[in-house]
């Protein structure tokens, strides 16, 4: 029995231990408001490392940040010329591939985290990515998802950025992460990890929260809480200004 006490003690040790280095890390703004003229906004991320003991000397210490938008399931198709038409063909279904992802780091990513670390905790965007329901007629199905990110990071919702963290003295570090206009609303997770021999010593989260206001909010909240009263009002939208269209053009022919 006490031997059995004793391991449960050592088992979960590690658990409850200190770690030597530790985040303390804050944001320039943990709202961001999304209006009719947002036209995309950048958060300067900024921290220090607080110590219980000296920095080993033999790694110099890194810094990664991340920061991911809401994850939502998305339908990946392939499309085909069929006599000379653009048709669906094969599709995967994507899960957990997030709307928006930055990652930032003092250094190339691959010099500051091993790739079981990478693993573990899911910081590069193809770790991030994972594809569902896959069928053995799509026998290239790891392309679909590779097709989300190349075309996510055209649009700018995709970044990795090396060495633009900057680190004084293994102490205090800052970055700015740019927020581009095409946000989707919801909780952008940020991480911020610290690692010496391509290894994580300590991890810090906290939340960016998006929202739309004004109109906007207005509008979006019709559509998803009363969708027939927004149909109804689209409609009427579409019917006033073709008729107003019509008017200012017989109007201008008589004149």
């Amino acid at each position: 029995m006490i031997r059995l006490f004793l391991t449960f003690i050592v088992t979960l040790a590690p658990i409850f231990a200190t770690a030597d280095e530790q985040v303390v890390a804050g944001l320039s703004q943990n709202r961001v408001a999304i209006t009719s003229n947002f036209d995309g906004t950048g958060i300067l991320i900024f921290g220090a490392v607080k110590r219980v003991s000296p920095p080993p000397d033999d790694w110099p210490l890194q810094v990664i940040i991340t920061v991911s938008g809401p994850r939502t399931p998305v339908v990946v198709r392939r499309k085909e010329k069929w006599l000379g038409i653009w048709v669906n063909t094969d599709s995967v279904n994507v899960d957990l591939a997030p709307s928006f992802y930055a990652v930032a780091t003092t250094a190339p990513l691959n010099q500051v985290l091993s790739e079981v670390e990478n693993l573990r905790h899911k910081i590069s965007v193809d770790h991030l990515i994972r594809s569902v329901g896959v069928v053995e007629s799509v026998p290239d199905a790891g392309k679909f998802s590779e097709a989300i990110v190349r075309i996510r990071q055209q649009n700018g919702l995709y970044t990795e950025s090396a060495g633009i963290v900057d680190l004084t003295d293994e102490t205090l570090f800052r970055t700015q992460i740019s927020l581009p206009a095409n946000l989707v609303e919801g909780n952008y997770l940020t991480r911020i990890f610290l690692t010496r021999d391509r290894r994580i010593v300590d991890a810090f989260t906290t939340n960016i929260f998006v929202r739309k206001v004004g109109l906007e909010r207005w509008i979006f909240n019709l559509a998803h809480q009363q969708p027939l009263i927004y149909g109804i009002l689209s409609l009427a939208i579409a019917i006033l200004a073709g008729w107003a269209a019509s008017a200012i053009f017989r109007l201008l022919r008589l004149n």
